[in-house]
């Protein structure tokens, strides 16, 4: 590490609020799947700033559309029409066939949204506040304290506690253990397609059908966060869309903006006509011309470069890859996720493989304390995955 780098990290420590155990890396510049820190030393990314970068760095089109959008416009306040938001509107609700869309500044403030969108449907039906919302055990719904009240894990909440009331937490894939929380003031059930930093669990067909149909006969919304699965990272443009059913609610962002914070949440019909309405929420950067001109192009992109075809090309190879190593060490236990968001589990912490990782030039991150998560840009090729493997087995065999 040189000088330089080093006065970079001690000038951060001193002056940023210290709620990160960074690595130990500056990072200066990106280029496809690959990024490049102060020393011009070069990484294999396999985070892509956690699901974000879908598109890759330095993708030449997404540049030119956002230099383009700031000369034009960047903010307006939502009193007033912008043609991006429009245009996002419009494109976002043809891929997701949902009908009505909020655009947000985060993933958290999606998760927000829906909540309140939810409460305020069974609001409207009977005039009570007292309705519970049903989580799931091992979530991960973001920071922000309605988010946070519906993250489930404990030790995320402990230091906040109050959170918001009404909350009751389910085991994912245990339709039993769903169908023992509910009653008559049950209003929503929230979970994420495919667990993220619970671990790299999916959704089964099954689970999410029984919930689905259960929601149907009682009147409860189906809130899907696809803030980390979603925009093509399993094969579709959202996890849900494999298994022939629709949320009522659905949150999404990262990958949605690749690397220009926004996120939206979108409601069904039955729901954007029976909830917010003038009044009960807002946001000031939500949907603003800069923010929706992202949005634009990754969705045009997605079109014109075909990554969801690519992500069903190159996953089945990376699984192939993966379980190899399963196969080689006794210390992997597991390999299991969905399309470009898999994990290892081993049976030991992986925090020193990742390290090793880092110092060899292959960015990765875990989901837990003993699961290696692989979510890489969604333009990676099957040499990425080689040269991934390469360098993660050699760490893998140092242990």
């Amino acid at each position: 590490m040189s000088e330089t780098m080093k006065k970079y990290i001690e000038e951060a420590e001193s002056a940023l609020l210290h709620t990160y155990n960074r690595y130990q890396i500056v990072l200066d510049k990106g280029d496809g799947g690959h990024l490049y820190d102060i020393d011009g030393k070069e990484y294999l990314d396999f985070v892509s700033g956690i699901a974000v970068f879908a598109l890759g760095y330095n993708n030449k089109a997404y540049n030119d559309a956002l230099k383009a959008q700031i000369d034009k416009l960047l903010h307006t306040s939502n009193y007033y029409y912008n043609v991006p938001a429009i245009e996002a509107a419009k494109k976002i609700k043809e891929v997701s066939g949902m009908d009505r869309v909020f655009f947000t500044n985060s993933g958290a403030e999606a998760v927000e949204g829906a909540l309140k969108a939810a409460r305020k449907y069974a609001y409207l039906k009977d005039g009570k506040t007292d309705h519970e919302i049903i989580a799931m055990n091992h979530s991960f719904h973001g920071r922000t304290f309605g988010a946070l009240s519906v993250t489930g894990n404990p030790h995320y909440r402990e230091a906040f506690r109050p959170m918001i009331g009404n909350i009751k937490f389910a085991d994912l894939n245990d339709f039993d253990s769903v169908l023992a929380q509910v009653n008559d003031k049950t209003c929503a059930i929230i979970m994420e397609t495919v667990q993220g930093e619970g671990g790299i669990f999916p959704a089964t067909e099954e689970f999410l059908t029984k919930v689905r149909a259960l929601c149907d006969e009682k009147d409860i919304l189906l809130i899907l966060d696809e803030i980390q699965c979603g925009m093509g990272r399993t094969g579709y443009m959202f996890a849900w869309q494999k298994y022939g059913i629709k949320p009522d609610i659905m949150t999404t962002a990262k990958a949605l903006g690749c690397g220009v914070p926004v996120g939206a949440f979108l409601l069904n019909k039955k729901v954007g006509e029976n909830s917010l309405v003038a009044g009960d929420h807002g946001t000031t950067y939500g949907g603003n011309p800069f923010a929706c001109a992202a949005i634009n192009k990754v969705l045009d992109l997605f079109k014109e470069d075909n990554i969801i075809e690519n992500v069903n090309k190159v996953a089945p190879y990376l699984e192939k890859r993966l379980d190899e190593l399963k196969d080689k060490y006794d210390f992997i236990t597991d390999r299991r996720g969905a399309g470009l968001m898999q994990g290892l589990v081993l049976n030991r912490p992986v925090a020193d493989v990742i390290n090793k990782a880092l110092d060899k030039g292959l960015i990765l991150i875990n989901a837990g304390a003993e699961i290696i998560r692989f979510v890489p840009p969604l333009i990676i090729t099957k040499e990425d995955v080689d040269d991934m493997i390469e360098i993660l087995d050699s760490c893998l065999g140092d242990l």
